[in-house]
């Protein structure tokens, strides 16, 4: 079969590799669609922990059970489905335990056009979805749902703050927060991105490269009982000062680094909590693709690929041009 094969730091090719079979409590899935996440990026870059190479990357895919292996449900051949890219959860909602993984590493991930994986991380595929608006759900969605739902608590009528709106799982946290009526904004250093943000629901938009923009847009839009966040950095005190009192600022990732300073004073004076998130549960899994189904979510596409162009959709990301996910066609 073909895959798309990182072979060492900044080199990715398109090459021949061994078509998997199914292992004991394993399917073997026909690739339809896949996509690309930050975190393959930073894998290529040798900027992420745990590198192994030669590795089959991608966290995000769907299509259809062409085999199973003993153990598993026969039912499922012919199925279509998604993938949920969160591996070896554990028994605890609460926190993943030490050998959970994230499909794509260190196990060859979905950009490739077969890919063997435990039946336990097979899902339907939401008969609303193509198959590459199916397989721009799984990371980012499973990541936004827990974030806004698990960990915040979103409410209908609350006010929510997404920064830095353009990548996937922001915008899910977007769409998630329009079906709950809630009232959402969002930053971005783009106009565009801000425009188009209003398209999906988006009450208001603030620059985030505008000096003093967080006083201002308090003043007008603020302040949040939600705030999410995966930049970090100096700019994390910007969000404590936009929280409402008893606020919840909830973050997956530190893009930007630590802040250099975290005013701790305003923090328990306001009585906020700061949440911590990764993917997410099982039950996390199935409850966001319910809740897309239910509210015919459609993820939002920006980039469509044929994995022997791979190596541009690679550069997009980097360059971070996309808003919305970039996908790989692999019919």
């Amino acid at each position: 079969m073909k895959a798309a094969v990182i072979q060492g730091i900044q080199e990715l090719l398109v090459d021949s590799v061994p078509t998997p079979s199914a292992a004991p409590g394993e399917a073997v899935v026909r690739l339809r669609a896949a996509a690309l996440n930050h975190r393959d990026v930073w894998i290529k870059r040798g900027a992420y922990a745990g590198l192994k190479f030669p590795i089959i990357p991608g966290s995000d895919g769907a299509g259809v059970v062409v085999e199973v292996g003993p153990g598993v449900d026969e039912s499922w051949v012919g199925r279509d489905v998604i993938l949920n890219p969160s591996l070896d959860w554990g028994h605890d909602p609460k926190a993943q335990e030490p050998r959970f993984q994230i499909l794509g590493l260190p196990r060859d991930g979905t950009l490739a056009e077969y890919i063997s994986i435990p039946a336990s991380q097979l899902a339907p595929k939401p008969s609303h979805l193509d198959w590459a608006e199916a397989a721009a759900l799984p990371l980012a969605g499973l990541t936004a749902f827990r974030a806004v739902f698990s960990r915040a608590h979103l409410k209908a009528h609350e006010k929510i703050l997404i920064n830095g709106i353009g990548a996937g799982t922001a915008l899910f946290a977007l769409q998630f927060a329009v079906a709950a009526g809630a009232l959402p904004c969002v930053t971005s250093s783009s106009e565009e991105k801000l425009r188009k943000a209003h398209d999906l629901g988006a009450k208001a938009g603030a620059l985030y490269t505008a000096s003093g923009w967080a006083r201002e847009f308090g003043e007008h839009h603020g302040p949040f009982d939600v705030i999410v966040d995966s930049a970090g950095g100096d700019g994390f005190g910007d969000l404590v000062d936009l929280a409402a009192a008893g606020g919840r600022i909830v973050f997956f990732g530190a893009t930007r680094g630590n802040p250099s300073e975290l005013p701790m004073r305003k923090v328990f004076w306001k009585q906020l909590s700061l949440l911590g998130t990764t993917m997410g549960s099982p039950t996390d899994f199935q409850m966001m693709t319910a809740y897309v189904a239910r509210h015919a979510i459609h993820p939002v596409v920006s980039h469509r690929f044929k994995l022997d162009d791979v190596a541009q959709a690679f550069a997009l990301m980097e360059a971070g041009g996309q808003f919305g996910k970039i996908v790989i066609e692999l019919e």
